[in-house]
């Protein structure tokens, strides 16, 4: 059997950095490429050593830790025993997402013919499995397990930052209380022109049941002056609280929004409640969230106690 330690000291010195610098990015370290080269350089050499046999004795638990000590301290150095005990933390999670993550690939493209050739029976009746895993393979499989690990742990990331930013949305209209999901967009400045009357969007399927038939899917298709148009001579029992909001959107010329002048809003963000009835209640016909994650932007003014003073309403 030929082994190309070259070539295994550079795949190693390839691995390590990754590993490192998954490590900072994940514990938000900055982390300059000398010290991660110097770093994974070490790791590396640690790896080709388990090819002289009089260094046998170094492949011991203790040594491998006091490694990987080693090598955070030079890729990070020690400023706090908490955030070195984070990065040490991060950095096994990290190990141990890979390989589970490489082994779990393995066996996924594993025929049964294979997996039963590497099973081993014991004399005293026990059962061992052989595990061949190629080298190529390890190194083709890491960085899609990475990447995998990265972008998980970033929607994850993503979406606790927008929950931070959910609340719950109730709008009372003559005895119907429709609840829903909604996030703050600090930066929603949609006002009524005339009154100044700040609008809350909502997704329109919210209120399908109350609108007339006619309306169902043409909110995205037609304007909404021209949907009140048609709903000329055919009262419902909301029309008289329907408004018409011009606003402009991205890239697009001025349009209208339909917008329903709620009985009361009634927003809960974390343990504080706000509740008003001066507010517009703007309809959308498409879907607000891909996910799901909310139905309803709300309007930062709603949340302020200035306005809900304005507003003199009781929660």
């Amino acid at each position: 059997m030929v082994v190309y330690i070259d070539l295994i000291f550079a795949a190693n010195l390839l691995i390590d950095g990754v590993l490192i610098w998954l490590t900072a990015w994940l514990v938000k370290i900055k982390v300059s490429w000398w010290r991660l080269g110097l770093s994974a350089l070490v790791g590396a050499l640690y790896v080709v050593m388990m090819f002289v046999p009089e260094l046998s004795f170094l492949y011991t638990f203790l040594i491998k830790f006091g490694l990987s000590v080693m090598m955070l301290l030079i890729a990070f150095r020690y400023k706090s025993l908490q955030g070195y005990l984070r990065a040490l933390g991060s950095f096994y999670v990290i190990n141990f997402a890979a390989a589970g993550g490489i082994l779990g690939i393995h066996y996924l493209l594993q025929s049964s013919g294979d997996i039963w050739n590497g099973i081993l029976f014991t004399s005293t009746g026990g059962q061992a499995h052989r595990l061949k895993i190629g080298f190529w393979f390890v190194l083709a499989v890491l960085p899609v397990v990475l990447l995998l690990f990265k972008l998980i742990h970033s929607s994850r990331i993503r979406r606790e930052q927008l929950e931070s930013y959910i609340g719950e949305v109730t709008v009372e209209i003559e005895g119907v209380s429709v609840v829903c999901p909604g996030l703050l967009d600090t930066g929603n400045r949609l006002n009524d022109p005339l009154t100044r009357i700040p609008v809350m969007v909502m997704e329109a399927s919210l209120w399908e049941g109350h609108l007339p038939a006619a309306w169902k899917g043409k909110l995205t298709q037609m304007g909404a002056d021209q949907l009140l148009l048609e709903t000329d001579g055919q009262s419902f029992a909301w029309q008289d609280r329907m408004r018409l909001v011009p606003y402009r959107g991205i890239n697009r010329g001025a349009a209208f929004m339909l917008a329903m002048k709620p009985d009361l809003v009634k927003i809960k963000l974390g343990e504080e409640i706000f509740c008003s009835k001066r507010v517009l209640i703007g309809l959308d016909g498409g879907t607000l969230s891909g996910d799901g994650a909310y139905r309803a932007v709300i309007h930062p003014d709603l949340t302020q106690r200035e306005h809900a003073a304005e507003a003199a309403v009781p929660c």
